[in-house]
């Protein structure tokens, strides 16, 4: 599917937000196309919207669409072409020691508690690091598309929590948060590479991670996934090299156009 046009759900409607402070560039506003009613958007259509570059937070389905910016591009993963780095194996061993439970989306204190820990030590003062329960449920355990939880325990504690959606064609990384304290684990790593895992055992050939900004270096990790690709002018293009995590722009050439 190629346009807005071609969505089966031809009531789909898509409006233009006021602009607003930009999250990941300071000094930048931003804005989002939202897609209406959400009530329309199920896990068939939802495929289709990821595929043409949305995202979603709680119940809204939207993608950047901001005045004199274009800097947020959606990337995702070959999950059959992905081999782990020298890296990326020894963060698999270290967390070896993780079980892993896929939960439905209900409130669990100890996941709230540890969501505000990765909050307060991660985005202080940004706004979610005061997210009470209501917020939290909002967030993470609202949504109209086939989800769950991934939640990563050691010796029976909560230590990680990731939102994945399962798509037609993929899952999608929708949030993860962790306990602060194991930085040396490199637990949002060993996130994706689980969700790599489950994604090849469900037989989907592509992990969808959201937006990349070149210029945003928390956002670098995301090229250290080979082969990744990027979605440029409607097309999904491979982005080369940047196993290391240095900038690369996607190549001119195609590697699949979409259907």
């Amino acid at each position: 599917m190629s346009s807005l046009k071609e969505l089966p759900i031809f009531r789909l409607q898509f409006y233009l937000t006021a602009p607003y402070p930009c999250s990941y560039l300071p000094e930048h506003l931003a804005r989002s196309q939202v897609a209406a009613p959400g009530g329309l958007v199920d896990t068939v259509v939802y495929s289709e919207l990821v595929r043409l570059g949305f995202r979603r937070s709680g119940q809204h389905v939207y993608r950047p669409r901001c005045d004199a910016c274009q800097a947020c591009t959606p990337v995702r993963i070959l999950v059959d072409g992905f081999r782990p780095t020298r890296a990326q194996r020894r963060c698999l061993a270290r967390n070896a020691d993780l079980a892993l439970r896929l939960k439905p989306l209900v409130f669990d204190e100890a996941h709230y508690h540890l969501y505000r820990r990765y909050q307060a030590a991660r985005h202080a003062g940004g706004g979610m690091d005061q997210d009470d329960r209501e917020q939290f449920r909002s967030f993470l355990l609202q949504s109209r598309v086939d989800s769950a939880l991934a939640e990563f325990t050691l010796d029976g504690e909560v230590v990680m929590v990731a939102l994945v959606d399962r798509l037609m064609d993929g899952l999608s990384a929708v949030y993860t948060f962790y306990e602060p304290e194991l930085a040396r684990r490199s637990l949002g790593t060993f996130g994706v590479l689980t969700q790599l895992r489950l994604a090849r055992e469900m037989s989907l050939p592509y992990l969808y991670l959201g937006y990349w900004i070149e210029e945003s270096g928390k956002m670098a990790y995301k090229q250290g996934f080979q082969p990744i690709e990027a979605l440029v002018s409607g097309q999904w293009k491979r982005m080369e090299g940047s196993a290391s995590g240095r900038s690369s722009t996607p190549t001119s050439t195609p590697t699949r156009k979409e259907a």
